[in-house]
């Protein structure tokens, strides 16, 4: 476990979360704001898993980490994930539309930069979001993230808003 909050468990993922991964990648929402991952079977989803998540683990000692509420449910996904594009480790989240504007992805992205801050290295965090992305710019507006101008996604060709925080070292 990687965080606990009171409404939520922060897990490592795993193989077995392949089911979860197919179905939040390819959400209307998911594909609109952060792109299509081209993940289309389980077998798809497994490999995008072991090749992004897992092997983040192995290299880092972070990455995209599954997020579940009470009833142990996955809800979505919230971590920390180093781009090849970017400098700065950024902060990542996407989560099922039935649980948009319930508090969740504030919840959850405060433990990780709490994690970040305790558990990490890092001094600051990173945040990319598409511009028309109103609820996500709010989010980290709302987590203490400034925006600094904008960034080139260099696989997609497109400009998105680029943020950053400074982690508070306790």
């Amino acid at each position: 476990m990687i965080a606990k909050t009171n409404r939520l468990t922060l897990r490592e993922l795993q193989l077995a979360d392949a089911a979860f991964a197919l179905r939040l990648y390819n959400e209307p929402s998911f594909l609109q704001h952060i792109g299509d991952k081209g993940v289309r079977t389980l077998a798809d989803a497994e490999k995008n898993l072991q090749q992004g998540a897992i092997a983040s683990y192995a290299q880092h000692g972070y990455g995209m980490w599954l997020v579940e509420n009470q009833q142990g449910q996955a809800i979505g996904l919230c971590g920390l994930i180093k781009r090849d594009f970017l400098t700065e480790t950024d902060l990542g989240y996407a989560y099922l539309p039935q649980y948009f504007g319930l508090g969740y992805a504030y919840e959850a992205a405060s433990a990780v930069l709490a994690y970040a801050a305790e558990h990490t290295e890092l001094k600051t965090l990173a945040a990319i979001v598409s511009p028309a992305n109103l609820a996500s710019k709010a989010l980290l507006q709302k987590l203490g993230f400034a925006q600094h101008g904008q960034v080139l996604v260099p696989d997609k060709n497109e400009m998105v808003d680029f943020y950053r925080v400074q982690l508070d070292k306790n």
